[in-house]
């Protein structure tokens, strides 16, 4: 059998990603069956796959909706300086802030864009006056509701 230390994947670790990030829920056995290697063979193999960081994490898929967390947000950040020191400061008051589900640095119009979840409009009023705009360095925030959600957690294709 091949040696896979090292980075390197071959197939069957490419259908062991495939498969595990539409059903993270699946054994090992079953897992090993769907990619005909033994059972022993295919936990070596997600075993490896999460030591090297292909694999992050496995988690649920909560459904925010059923959380009365109705409303997705994007919101556009301008700072007022693009700095290191205004950058981390930035960055980490929004890791604290749980509504706050993605944050970037962006190309563009804006420096970051963030993805939150709120109850509703006034749920989010209140988030943007009492976090968004005091957030270090915040010199604009342009907030853009989205009406639907066409495409969102897809997997990554390979």
């Amino acid at each position: 059998m091949k040696d896979n230390s090292s980075s390197e994947i071959d197939r069957i670790d490419l259908n062991i990603l495939r498969l595990l990030q539409d059903n993270g829920r699946l054994t090992n056995a079953e897992l090993a069956q769907r990619v005909n290697v033994s059972a022993a063979t295919c936990h070596r193999r997600t075993q490896r796959l999460f030591d090297e960081g292909f694999i992050k994490s496995v988690r649920a898929l909560v459904d925010p909706k059923r959380l009365g967390l109705n409303t997705l947000v994007m919101v556009g950040i301008v700072l007022d300086r693009s700095t290191p020191e205004s950058i981390a400061a930035f960055e980490a008051a929004v890791d604290v802030l749980d509504a706050i589900l993605d944050c970037d640095l962006v190309a563009g119009d804006f420096d970051y864009l963030l993805r939150l979840r709120v109850k509703d409009m006034e749920d989010y009023h209140h988030f943007l006056a009492q976090n968004l705009i005091a957030l270090p360095g915040v010199r604009q925030a342009r907030t853009f509701f989205v009406v639907r959600e066409v495409k969102t957690n897809a997997p990554i294709k390979f």
